[in-house]
């Protein structure tokens, strides 16, 4: 299911930390040292190599018309941010 707006990986990470009031603990690191680290592992044969790289950090939003649609509704009724909020909470 997706919602009418995408979420970042950030934006999820922060409502995580906040269902389990805790802060989120986003750790910022140079793209240049990022790529630099798969390169060698290519070589290396490490787990993160430049093609999982590219894997975990190309944009990936999905369309959520089709439900829309067969529902006849123009707009979902739940915010993204508001289901993801509803659905940690039912962890606790």
């Amino acid at each position: 299911m997706a919602g009418d707006e995408a979420l970042s990986t950030n934006e999820l990470i922060t409502l995580i930390a906040e269902s389990q009031n805790k802060q989120a603990k986003i750790w910022h690191l140079p793209v240049k040292l990022i790529r630099a680290i798969a390169r060698l592992s290519d070589f290396l044969h490490l787990p993160l190599n430049s093609e999982r790289l590219k894997k975990l950090t190309e944009s990936y939003e999905v369309s959520n018309q089709k439900i829309k649609k067969a529902l006849g509704i123009e707009k979902m009724p739940v915010s993204a941010e508001e289901g993801m909020k509803k659905t940690l909470d039912s962890f606790k």
